[in-house]
């Protein structure tokens, strides 16, 4: 039967350099540490080896720099769809503010802000507007709201919509959502807003989307008293298709429609995906347009926000200018600052947008993901002569003022396919690895559970070398710890000679070719560490601990 070896024989056997070498799946090391001296053989082996981990390791470090340089590509595709969601339309009138809303206390608060008109000249505004001046003692209020009065004198779609359809079916302004803009008081098809759905459409084409006809009123225009830059010299409707996540940046990114014509407006949807950092520079958290986070609901958890898109991020950062330089808010801004006094809107508010538009300072990365549409305009007169006269009866207007107000506007799909462009990682982590598993292959004929094994055999040798030389000398010093003891307890001992009779005595042993002797002289030795000798003559008689017990009968 072979003898089973100790712990530490196998411990030393797993940590011995041959061994391993004869087990390893590394191609080469079994031939570097084969047994027998060293010859040319095994060196040129040896530089083999070294020179396969020294292209591997270049290999693998150009990899990984380029993995870490974060490169993408972009892929542009065309899909189809059965269904799109149709996008948000916002229309604006041109004319801010109509001229048979106006009061002297609008004319006294806000006269000089929107129209540049000094206190002096009121009265003969109001007389250009067909309306009496202020009587005598008029008295304006205390106070004055920028927002009460966009909305009050702003254009209402209730008198502007003389006909909507989507899809065929008729709509209304009910189907609209009231919405502030730089403009003035505007108006939003499809929004989405307040939980409402999403309106869809199944076929491109005319006829397959929104088709409206609007009366811009210019009667109710406000004359040209200055030129400034706040002065609107164009008559018509202003309008932007975007989708339901960004608000309207309808002053410019809006497209003019004017009366006398029916423009046709034909979209396609991109839907654009963009990489966060390292590998872009997108971001999907929207911002705050106060300094202060917003309080919490009654529950705990914090107010919504909308998801962050591109014309979000410019006027929030708009909103943050305007509130640290003018202490208040525009009226179509958001947040909670107050809004801006008609004296703040011209003196400070109005300027510093234009400063900020003209410098650009606003820095807004791309959303991760985003909707817009490509647009293509095409227009045709209207109305016919032969269409004036029905017009003219079905809307009790005259010709005339048909040609100079009414125009038509159709919002609809080019096809219901869509591009899509998107941002993707030119090197994955799965690309990574499978170009070092391939170099580690190719050059040292290596694989994971190769560097699991080398892994295996160091913790091998740090428990056979570090471990076991630690272990080894605590443990001789514990020995010699016990030897001093024992050398401490046998000193005190031979103070006081005594012989034992214990069940051990000392053996004796004496040459057979002694006489015998009538005087026996034991004498003990004082070196602790010396056996007992007894003196027999000139020859003594060594004594063997542990031996049975000496008598004179056997000399």
């Amino acid at each position: 039967m072979k003898p089973t070896s100790s712990p530490e024989e196998a411990r030393r056997l797993a940590s011995d350099i041959r061994v391993f070498a004869s087990n390893c799946s590394m191609h080469g090391v079994g031939h570097i540490f084969a047994p027998g001296s060293l010859s040319l053989r095994r060196g040129m082996w040896a530089v083999a080896v070294v020179l396969s981990v020294v292209t591997f390791l270049y290999q693998v470090a150009g990899r990984v720099r380029y993995y870490r340089e974060y490169h993408h590509q972009t892929a542009l595709d065309e899909r189809e769809s059965h269904q799109l969601v149709f996008p948000a339309v916002t229309l604006c009138n041109i004319n801010p503010l109509r001229r048979s809303r106006l009061t002297p206390n609008d004319l006294h608060w806000a006269g000089a802000a929107l129209l540049g008109l000094d206190p002096a000249e009121h009265a003969t505004f109001l007389r250009s507007l067909g309306r009496p001046p202020a009587p005598p003692g008029f008295m304006p209020s205390p106070t004055f709201d920028m927002a009460q009065l966009y909305d009050r004198a702003g254009h209402s779609l209730d008198d502007m919509l003389l006909d909507c359809r989507f899809r065929g079916e008729p709509c209304g302004p009910e189907n609209f959502t009231m919405v502030f803009t730089r403009m003035g008081k505007c108006y939003t098809f499809n929004s989405g807003t307040d939980g409402a759905e999403l309106l869809t459409t199944i076929r491109g084409g005319i006829g397959n989307g929104l088709d409206l006809m609007l009366d811009v009123q210019q009667d109710e225009y406000l004359p040209v008293w200055k030129d400034d830059d706040e002065t609107p010299f164009e008559v018509g409707i202003k309008v932007q298709i975007h989708s339901q996540e960004e608000p309207p940046i309808i002053d410019q990114l809006g497209l003019g429609v004017s009366p006398g014509f029916q423009t046709f407006i034909s979209c396609q949807q991109q839907q654009l995906s963009f990489l966060p950092p390292p590998w872009g520079d997108c971001s999907s958290v929207s911002l705050n347009p106060n300094y202060e986070p917003e309080p919490s609901d009654p529950l705990g958890s914090p107010s919504s926000s909308p998801p962050y898109s591109l014309m979000g991020c410019r006027l929030v950062c708009e909103t943050r200018y305007v509130a640290r330089k003018c202490g208040c808010r525009m009226m179509y801004m958001p947040g909670g600052a107050p809004v801006c006094s008609p004296q703040q809107y011209k003196d400070c508010a109005h300027p510093a947008i234009d400063a900020m538009l003209r410098k650009d300072a606003c820095t807004c990365p791309n959303p991760c993901a985003s909707t817009r549409y490509a647009k293509e305009l095409s227009m045709v007169r209207m109305p016919s002569r032969s269409a004036a006269r029905f017009l003219s009866r079905k809307l009790n207007r005259s010709e005339a003022y048909i040609a100079e107000n009414v125009l038509a506007l159709e919002v609809f799909f080019e096809a219901l396919n869509y591009e899509t462009v998107e941002q993707k990682k030119a090197y994955e982590m799965s690309e990574l690895l499978g170009d070092i598993g391939g170099q580690m292959g190719l050059f040292i004929g290596a694989s994971l559970l190769t560097i699991l094994e080398i892994l295996d055999y160091l913790c091998e040798v740090f428990q056979d070398k570090v471990l076991g030389y630690f272990w080894n000398r605590r443990h001789s010093q514990r020995h010699s710890s016990t030897n001093l003891l024992q050398e401490g307890l046998g000193g005190h001992r031979t103070q006081v000679p005594q012989l034992s009779l214990g069940p051990s005595p000392a053996l004796c042993s004496v040459p057979e070719d002694l006489p015998p002797l009538p005087v026996l002289s034991p004498r003990l030795s004082r070196r602790p560490t010396a056996p007992a000798t007894l003196s027999l003559g000139s020859r003594p008689a060594v004594c063997v601990p542990g031996a049975p017990p000496w008598h004179p009968g056997h000399v």
